[in-house]
């Protein structure tokens, strides 16, 4: 200072009312605050942008202007000081200051001047470094600016001008500097179509994140769509981010590899040891090899980026803590009477400022974390796809596909949420530092009473957290068994409609569901407890505090400085203190998740040299060893094959003799333990099971090839595929589902035929492509495709089968017995050996000649059995029905071709019952009239009130209201206490404290303890609405599904309904309650602030408008925007996993096909995809950040601006209420808006559920008024009258005004062809449609005027398919117990099924599975006999199987009704016709009405239809 003149006084400064600050001051750190933060910030920065060449920017008018403002500035700094040197010549001495600034100043300004030239060359469009410099040098020069214009005489002309010059100069540059730069040339942004706007942002648009508002804005007006997601920054996407992770985790590989090595050198090379302990130890030493640590190349990977938001998180941290700093200062100046105001304006402006800073850092920060947990789940999903497509079948046994899913799903997952908080592992024990140490300057020791009382509260945290655990892990099994019996009872719905049994499984989900709902109402006493001892904790913690701080020593004199200050210390220590255990668990969380990761990316991987592709041999092995595993025996041994070049060789042998492990080895699948494999050439592979990827049936074919139209309709052509295409819906542009679902097992197998076909290799493995077709289709294949005359006429083909009949023609036949070759030759020379293969020909002829002589009867029908066996009505067919398929059966018209042929069925029944399930009943198949499945409505845009209130409404209206008063209570309650604390302060100004004290403490605890228990009840009170809520809204959409007609659920795939009850309840149950408190708590909480605020200061009232309008603003804005972002990501999440596990199935084709890259390719396509949604949504959240913390930080300024200008009528006590309650608003207001998005997203589940629960109902299950006698049907006498039917509205009739008659007791069969109408008599009967016209009375009654449960009760059906629901075995034949044990073995007796269940030892309590799948086929059958026994009404109607049951059973079958049902009216739907050629009459339908109806042999006699089906089936001449 004595470099200066004159002295400083402190007085000068802070108690004028114009204070100015001395020269001396002005020209020493004023001036060169600025420049020293350039000199320091410079060398990292240049190190920084050496390392970031972006390519250079062309110069611009902008970058020119700003040179040359720097030049005049370094001038005018230079200017002054040659006019000091000229001084100085003059004689006219100087302190030496005044050389100092300017030599300093404008040194800087050069350095300033090469950093615009410098960041030009570099590619940075604007420059954040520059941008801090000329704001901190504005900021500095406005006081000397002041002071100059202040001073009344100009006593230093020259100075005088040369600062105005210098002033208004960085005054431009800082203006110029908020403008971008063009971008750099030959940058990618050019060539994208939608870039995002980030790469080209400026410093002050990067800050605030404004470059978001243009899609916040496009959001706002139209819901978005994909293709309105800008694309991944280049740095983010897979290209870039996996091989980055993978180079690390190799070189990691390699470290573990070497270290190994030279352990295991080392123990060869030392001398033996002398005594046994020291074996041991070398022993023990080499054990343990060194695993590559998957930690490691992570942190070298992404953690230089990480630590970027690790330095914003410390600059935040202490910046948090100059807010309370500022607040005491605030309430000491409102003491004192006479301080100048404008100290009170200078320290509402810094304590915005303040905030502000620390907004703006905290979200920077927040964007950092967020995108390095994008780029490690980018990573981790990328590095673990490539590995699957790598690993050895040794490897693959020891993880699952789903787990490997769940290592991409959930641990990459893990890893991503992991990285927001990893920050808070050192930030929260600083921030609690660093809050004691403020604290303990404040209050002393008294502190640590306060503190002591938050320690106490983790460990209740803790268990309750740990019971809360338990709780869900409970609920999870009981929502899990609902959704299981749920789905079988949707898959069955149609029989428990024909047995009336709904009510009995109504029964069972309903005593599951009241389950759920207890444990709910447990987890819901524990969140009442733990939200009320997170409300409660700060004012505990406070009270405490305050209490010891005044009874311990009698001069402690609580004022409002030391109390607000600590209340808002108290407040900042809150979220560290809740945080930090969160933090510690979920690293343990991922320490697991990198362990999984770490083992599965060690696995063994393939060795690409086992086979070896440059020999000249076309295909050859030589004393071959493989086996699967390591340690496993080996599976083949011995092999030695040669296969000549374009020769045809049959490999065949017994089941498991490895026949396919031959194909495997040759494709290099399997360990080669010795000798060696040679194949020239490319490989094409047909395995055994067909490998269909989810794409359109030409892109499954092409396989990556380009399309060649000719080439590939004769690839079709061979493989029979065009009749085919004829019957899918889009022809090979339909798309299929997963693992081909809607194509049968042969068409799938031919399509991998094709495949192979088209693609043109040199060598072609078939695995057994020919088991899964008929014999006719095979034959067709093997001639066109395979064999001699064959489109691979010429080529290298092995051929793996068991079809005898191809053998002959093929060059060489290898016989396989037990892993070895036993003898190979041709068809005739192994003929003669009379040896392995001789046995093996004579083992299967004899069905094979049968197989013959069918495909000849088959020839001339053009085989429609294979091209139809996927029709198969699944809609009945297969209990657990996959969605997919019902869906895309359902779309298919009525299939021309006449598929009863029985004469050449029957014989083939035996054979192919395994083999293909069912045959088409496509009578229920309804001509293509509208699309069948409507598309689901996905909701957009906004909710509609009405749904709030539906909700309120299921909660309770009084209720509703009752909560929300609570919640003002605490809400007042919390106010009062507070309030309560001001006026105790205030008595330290009257000094009234000592008589008080108690009193006050008492009050202020009773105060805090009613808010806390009304927390309690409030939240508990809400939780027992929701729940009620709950339970209301599942009943009635239980209820409805059950008294929903057949037709929807026909129209309807299961999985939507499905979803009702699964996700969308869950969402009721769970994440509703949750959002509505938090909701409700933030709303209510900046309620109070605002009122708090307006009674300390009214005139804050003037501003509420202003900011709410913003606020509501921005939300609105941002609700509709991140909205759709949400659910572009979870759907675009799903084809991530889908696509993995597709690929993990098909892994050995991809490789044999050589796609392995392209399939990289797609899966981090699908990656970034996703990723392309989510990173906007990340953003998203920021830029609502700022804007909304920007509204906090302003009620903040305002309060104490306002504070300040009414400091005379306002106490202190008041001031720091209202300031230290707007310290706290940001926090709410932020939440409050994400609170109002999830509860958005949230409460469509409740206008999805209601949807769903408002469907049309059938007809009332019972008619009081008109119950039929307990004994009807006495007779069995049916009549229809005129009637017709038709499945749906705007369809046209399936049965057409049939009128016939039927006496008690006569057995009537039905035949007619497909689609003439068989099945919906029956389904009529029973009601499942209702009539068009006419009527059908049963002894008398009219069923259409009877409760259907009425009707459905009294009659017995045994349906086509045997449905079982998982229970035992007695609920499958009895649910409602209505008989006795005795009778129910009695039906098992008669259904011939008691020998099966006495032998199990369970009885009758024998657990069916799920479908009935520990069960044979046949066996089902002949429990839905039993059920039909143990009924035993009137009327029995019989709809007989067509393929799944073998002849055995259903004479079984056949015999038992004709015994046991003598006296009863039997109805039977015949596909055979000797089951029905001795009954009483035949009915024979064409096209829905009746075309004959008479006895067999009279209708024989006639030579109508009856008797071309009879002559068909070889059973009329």
């Amino acid at each position: 200072v004595k470099h200066c003149t004159g002295t400083i006084g402190p007085n000068q400064t802070l108690h004028t009312d114009s204070p100015d600050l001395p020269e001396c001051f002005q020209l020493s750190v004023l001036s060169w605050l600025p420049c020293v933060y350039l000199w320091l910030a410079c060398p990292p920065y240049l190190f920084y942008l050496q390392r970031n060449n972006k390519g250079y920017i062309m110069m611009s008018i902008l970058n020119r202007v700003k040179t040359v403002f720097g030049l005049v500035l370094w001038i005018v700094c230079w200017t002054d000081l040659f006019s000091t040197f000229h001084e100085l010549r003059q004689g006219d001495t100087k302190p030496p200051i005044y050389f100092v600034t300017p030599l300093v100043v404008g040194m800087t300004m050069l350095l300033a001047l090469f950093l615009i030239q410098f960041e030009r060359l570099k590619g940075v469009q604007s420059s954040g470094i520059l941008f801090i410099f000329w704001f901190l040098s504005v900021l500095c020069a406005i006081v000397p600016f002041r002071s100059k214009i202040l001073q009344s005489e100009i006593s230093d002309k020259l100075r005088f001008t040369t600062f105005y010059f210098y002033f208004s100069l960085i005054v431009a540059e800082l203006i110029l500097s908020c403008f971008n730069e063009k971008p750099p040339l030959f940058s990618n942004i050019d060539t994208d179509p939608n870039p995002c706007p980030q790469s080209t942002a400026g410093f002050l648009s990067t800050m605030t994140f404004w470059w978001f508002t243009s899609m916040a804005i496009k959001g706002y007006k139209n819901p978005l769509e994909a293709k309105d997601l800008w694309s991944l920054n280049k740095r983010d996407s897979s290209e870039v981010v996996v091989p980055k992770l993978l180079r690390e985790w190799e070189v990691e590989q390699a470290k573990a590899h070497s270290a190994e090595d030279q352990s295991t050198q080392a123990l060869y090379s030392k001398p033996p040891p002398s005594s046994p302990e020291e074996v041991e130890v070398l022993l023990s030493k080499q054990k343990d090899p060194k695993k590559p640590s998957f930690l490691r190349s992570l942190i070298k990977a992404f953690g230089p980026y990480f630590l970027i938001g690790s330095a914003f998180k410390l600059l935040q941290d202490l910046i948090t803590f100059v807010n309370p700093q500022l607040l005491k200062l605030l309430i000491s100046f409102t003491k004192q009477k006479g301080a100048p105001t404008w100290w009170g304006y200078a320290l509402a402006f810094l304590m915005f400022f303040a905030a502000f800073l620390q907004t703006l850092i905290l979200h920077q920060h927040f964007q950092y974390c967020f995108v390095t947990g994008m780029r490690l789940r980018t990573s981790i999903i990328g590095a673990i796809y490539r590995k699957s497509l790598i690993i050895t079948n040794a490897a693959k046994r020891k993880s699952t596909v789903g787990e490997i899913v769940n290592l991409m799903s959930v641990d990459a997952q893990r890893f991503m949420d992991l990285t927001t908080f990893l920050n808070m592992l050192w930030s929260a024990p600083l921030q609690i530092i660093l809050a004691l140490y403020f604290l303990w300057q404040n209050l002393g020791p008294s502190v640590l009473a306060g503190v002591a009382v938050m320690i106490l509260l983790i460990p209740l945290n803790a268990a309750i957290a740990v019971k809360t655990r338990a709780y869900q892990v409970e609920q999870m099994q009981y929502k899990d068994a609902r959704i299981k019996l749920m789905n079988e009872i949707l898959n069955g719905i149609k029989v428990l409609k024909l047995y009336a049994w709904e009510s009995s499984f109504k029964d069972k989900v309903l005593e599951i569901r009241q389950k759920e709902l207890n444990v709910l109402r447990k987890t819901a006493y524990l969140g009442a407890l733990s939200t009320m001892a997170w409300t409660s904790a700060p004012f505990l913690v406070a009270l405490t505090t305050f209490a010891v701080y005044v009874t311990v020593d009698k001069n402690n004199i609580l004022d409002a400085e030391k109390a607000f200050v600590s209340l808002s210390l108290f407040n900042i220590l809150r979220f560290p203190l809740n945080m930090f255990p969160q933090v510690i668990s979920s690293i343990i969380q991922a320490s697991v998740s990198l362990k999984r990761i770490q083992d599965f990316l060690s696995h063994d991987e393939l060795d690409p040299e086992s086979v070896d592709r440059n020999n000249t041999a076309t295909v050859s092995v030589v004393n071959g060893k493989f086996t699967w595993a390591k340690q496993d025996p080996p599976a083949l041994h011995n092999i030695n094959l040669m296969v000549p070049q374009g020769s045809l060789l049959a490999v065949v042998g017994h089941v498991g003799c490895g026949k396919s492990s031959l194909v495997s080895a040759l494709l290099g699948e399997m360990e080669k333990m010795e000798g060696d494999i040679s194949i020239r050439g490319s490989v094409a592979y047909v395995p055994q099971q067909a490998w269909i990827q989810n794409a359109t049936l030409r892109d499954n074919i092409l396989f990556g090839k380009a399309y060649n139209e000719q080439k590939y309709r004769c690839c079709l052509e061979a493989c029979a595929l065009t009749q085919d295409l004829e019957v899918l819906p889009g022809g090979d542009l339909t798309e299929i589902g997963e693992k081909g679902i809607n194509l049968s097992g042969g068409q799938r197998q031919r399509v991998s035929l094709a495949r192979a076909l088209y693609n043109e290799a040199d060598v072609y493995l078939l695995d057994d492509p020919l088991s899964a077709v008929d014999a006719h289709v095979a034959k067709h294949i093997f001639d066109h495709v395979i064999g001699p005359e064959g489109a691979l006429q010429g080529k290298t083909r092995i051929l793996v089968t068991h079809g005898i009949s191809f053998l002959p023609q093929v060059d060489n036949i290898v016989v396989m017995v037990e892993g070895r070759v036993s003898e190979m030759g041709s068809y005739q020379e192994l003929l003669k050996q009379n040896g392995a293969f001789a046995e093996f020909l004579r083992n299967y002829s004899l069905e094979d000649i049968i197989e013959e002589d069918e495909a000849l009867i088959d020839d001339e029908e053009d085989f429609p059995d294979d091209a139809l066996s996927n029709h198969t009505d699944m809609v009945d067919n297969e209990p657990v029905v996959n969605e997919a398929k019902r869906q895309f059966i359902r779309q298919i018209s009525i299939i021309s071709g006449d598929l009863e042929n029985p004469k050449s069925r029957s014989v083939r029944k035996r054979l192919c019952s395994e083999r293909k399930h069912a045959e088409s009943d496509p009578e229920k198949k309804l001509p293509k009239v509208e699309k069948l499945i409507q598309a689901e409505t996905a909701e957009t845009g906004r909710v509609k009130s009405k749904v709030f209130w539906e909700y309120a409404k299921a909660v309770g209206p009084l209720l509703s209201l009752f909560i929300c008063f609570l919640y003002g209570c605490q809400s007042a309650a919390a106010i009062g206490a507070n309030v309560w604390l001001s006026q105790w302060t205030n008595d330290a100004a009257q000094n009234v404290t000592q008589e008080n004290v108690s009193m006050r403490v008492g009050v202020y605890a009773a105060l805090g303890m009613a808010q806390g228990l009304l927390v309690m009840v409030s939240s508990f009170t809400l939780a027992m609405g929701n729940i009620g809520a709950a339970r209301k809204l599942h009943y009635a959409l239980l209820d409805n599904k059950f008294h929903t007609p057949q037709s929807f659920f026909d129209t309807t795939p299961i999985g939507r309904v499905i979803n009702r009850f699964s996700k969308d309840i869950y969402v009721i149950d769970e994440a509703l309650p949750s959002t509505v408190l938090m909701f409700l708590g933030t709303f209510f909480s900046s309620l109070s602030t605002m009122i708090v605020i307006v009674t300390s200061t009214p005139i804050f009232a003037v501003v509420i408008a202003p900011l709410a309008f913003i606020y509501i603003f921005v939300q609105r804005f941002y609700v509709a925007t991140s909205r759709q972002l949400k659910r572009l990501e979870s759907v675009s999440r799903s084809p991530i996993y889908s696509h993995f596990s597709e690929t993990v199935t098909g892994t050995s084709i991809i490789r044999a096909y050589g796609r392995h890259n392209a399939f990289v390719l797609m899966s981090d396509m699908k990656v970034d995809e996703n990723q392309k949604s989510y990173y906007p949504g990340i953003v998203s959240n920021r830029w609502l950040g700022v804007r909304i913390e920007f509204i906090g930080n302003c009620i903040v300024l305002f309060a104490a601006l306002f504070a300040v200008i009414g400091k005379d009528k306002l106490n202190p006590g008041l001031v720091g209420l209202s300031v230290s309650y707007a310290l706290l608003v940001t926090m709410s207001l932020n939440w409050m808006v994400r609170m109002t998005s999830d509860l958005e997203s949230n409460i469509v589940a409740v206008e999805r559920v209601k949807e769903y629960s408002e469907t049309k109902t059938e007809a009332p299950w019972e008619v009081e008024d008109k119950k039929p006698s307990s004994d009807w049907p006495s007779q069995g006498n049916v009549e229809f009258s005129d009637y017709s039917v038709r499945y749906r509205e705007g369809l046209e009739l399936v049965l057409k005004n049939l009128t016939l008659s039927v006496k008690g007791g006569e057995k009537i069969g039905i035949v007619g062809r497909t689609g003439a109408g068989k099945s919906s008599m029956t389904l009529c009967l029973f009601r499942l449609l209702e009539a068009a016209g006419g009527e059908i009375t049963i002894d008398g009654v009219k069923i259409s005027e009877i409760g259907l449960h009425d009707l459905r009760s009294k009659l017995t059906i045994i349906p086509q398919e045997p449905v079982l629901f998982s229970g035992s075995l007695r609920m499958n034949l009895d649910p409602f117990e209505k008989y006795s044990d005795g009778e129910v073995w009695k039906a098992l007796e008669l259904s011939h099924l008691n020998k099966f269940v006495s032998n199990q030892p369970a009885k009758l309590e024998l657990e069916c599975s799920e479908g009935g799948e520990n069960l044979s086929v046949g066996q089902r059958q002949l429990v839905c006999l039993a059920r039909a026994l143990l009924r035993k009404t009137r009327i029995l109607i019989l709809d007989e199987a067509t393929a799944a049951i073998d002849l055995e059973t259903d004479d079984l079958i056949q015999s038992t009704i004709r015994t046991q049902f003598e006296d009863c009216t039997v109805f039977t739907i015949a596909h055979r016709l000797n089951t029905i050629m001795d009954y009483t009459r035949v009915l024979v339908l064409d096209k829905g009405q009746i075309a004959e109806f008479d006895t067999p042999t009279n209708l024989l006699f006639r030579r109508g239809i009856f008797y071309g089906m009879a002559k068909d089936a070889g059973l009329a001449q």
